[in-house]
């Protein structure tokens, strides 16, 4: 019986062995765990926390002071969370910090962020020569220059500096690029996020927009194919066909950057993300016209608004470009009637064909006889004399003008010179 006794007595104590070493093994805790603690006691120095290790940790005053915290901020009895900096500093001590914890938390939620592809709005606290520093919790997040919206590009470094100075204290609405807690590493980008921003008010637009509506916008960029129009978020783009009836060989000569304009909504593609606009289908056609204005044979003025190696594109009322063909020039084979001719020059021409469904109109030189150039350009020539001889009188009627203002105007100051002044 004793000998059965002892046996019971030591499996127990073996039992209560491996129960204890499971318990330690537990609660074993490593350099870097976050954990949660109960404040033990607060003095000036820092905290006493207990968390359930053999021994309790100390967090810092200079821990607590840089988040922004005093150790009054703290109460007895109230849980916190920390990270273990120090299983054992020179005195024995564990270290404990809670800014670290903190920390710790903004790095979960820059994960969640990225994770979800959501954007942030923080505000700049600094900048450095790579770009500017953004507050996020108690990190700080960095947004490389390149990755600032409106920053000029080609400027100096000292000037770059300066200019992202004048952004300290301004919000920003970033996306979170790079979490890297090893490195320590929190990257934004405001470009990216302002993409995505456009991408979305885009999706938004191409459902409220409806081909064949009419919508205002305003001119945001011009190019050689075409010209673009923000029409409140979005970009929707008039093809250089678009702009005018008449031929039209960049942008410029129709629309400028910041004017506003009514567009007619061409097309839509939700899947390509594109909006199609144009300005000329808000605008009668002028071929339409054609046929009440014009007959074969009759004799037309135009200007030359484009020459090619077949011919010459002119301009004609009501906005319409007819074309002079080569062949129509001389009658003389031999000559390149070409070099005769220049942009803007002003011609008079007849009229040999009409297609006004096909929006053609041929012209000629050769059929014009001597006779009806001879008249005509003799008519120039008063035209001119009399638009010489109108701006002759205007600008002499200007100078008189001016010089009765003067007089007037000296006769004034020698009446005002000459009053007697009234006694006081």
């Amino acid at each position: 019986m004793h000998s059965e006794s002892v046996v019971m007595e030591t499996a127990e104590e073996l039992d209560f062995a491996a129960l204890l070493e499971e318990s330690l093994e537990q609660s074993r805790i490593e350099r870097g765990d976050i954990v949660s603690g109960t404040v033990l006691s607060i003095d000036s120095q820092g905290l006493i926390v207990d968390i359930g290790w053999k021994q309790d940790g100390i967090v810092t005053r200079g821990d607590i002071e840089r988040m922004g915290m005093h150790t009054a901020d703290f109460e007895v009895d109230a849980e916190i969370n920390v990270a273990v900096v120090n299983m054992s500093d020179t005195n024995g001590n564990l270290i404990l910090s809670a800014a670290q914890a903190r920390q710790n938390e903004d790095w979960k939620r820059a994960d969640e962020i990225m994770n979800d592809e959501t954007l942030w709005t923080g505000e700049i606290t600094d900048v450095n020569r790579g770009g500017v520093i953004v507050g996020f919790g108690h990190l700080r997040g960095f947004v490389p220059a390149s990755h600032v919206l409106d920053l000029p590009r080609g400027l100096k470094e000292e000037e770059r500096l300066a200019h992202m100075q004048g952004l300290v204290g301004n919000s920003i609405t970033v996306k979170v690029i790079e979490v890297n807690r090893k490195r320590r590493r929190l990257v934004f980008s405001q470009l990216e996020a302002e993409q995505e921003n456009r991408a979305a008010r885009k999706e938004a637009l191409l459902r409220e927009l409806a081909e064949g509506a009419s919508r205002k916008g305003v001119v945001s960029g011009l190019c050689d194919f075409g010209a673009f129009v923000d029409l409140g978020g979005a970009d929707g783009l008039i093809h250089i066909s678009e702009l005018a009836w008449r031929r039209v060989r960049h942008p410029s000569q129709v629309v400028a950057v910041g004017d506003e304009v009514e567009v007619y909504i061409l097309n839509l593609d939700e899947q390509g993300k594109r909006i199609g606009l144009s300005l000329k289908r808000l605008q009668p056609n002028p071929w339409s016209l054609v046929d009440d204005m014009y007959h074969i044979g009759q004799l037309v003025e135009g200007v030359i608004s484009r020459l090619e190696s077949f011919g010459a594109f002119i301009s004609m009322e009501p906005g319409i470009e007819a074309l002079l063909h080569v062949s129509q020039m001389s009658a003389n084979p031999e000559e390149n009637p070409l070099r005769h001719l220049y942009e803007g020059q002003k011609l008079l021409m007849r009229i040999i064909s009409i297609e006004s469904d096909r929006q053609r109109l041929g012209l000629s030189l050769t059929e014009v006889t001597a006779a009806e150039k001879a008249q005509w350009e003799e008519r120039q020539l008063e035209l001119v004399a009399a638009a010489a001889e109108a701006a002759q009188r205007e600008a002499e009627q200007a100078t008189l003008n001016e010089q009765a203002l003067l007089d007037g105007q000296a006769e004034s100051d020698e009446r005002t010179e000459t009053e007697p002044v009234a006694p006081a």
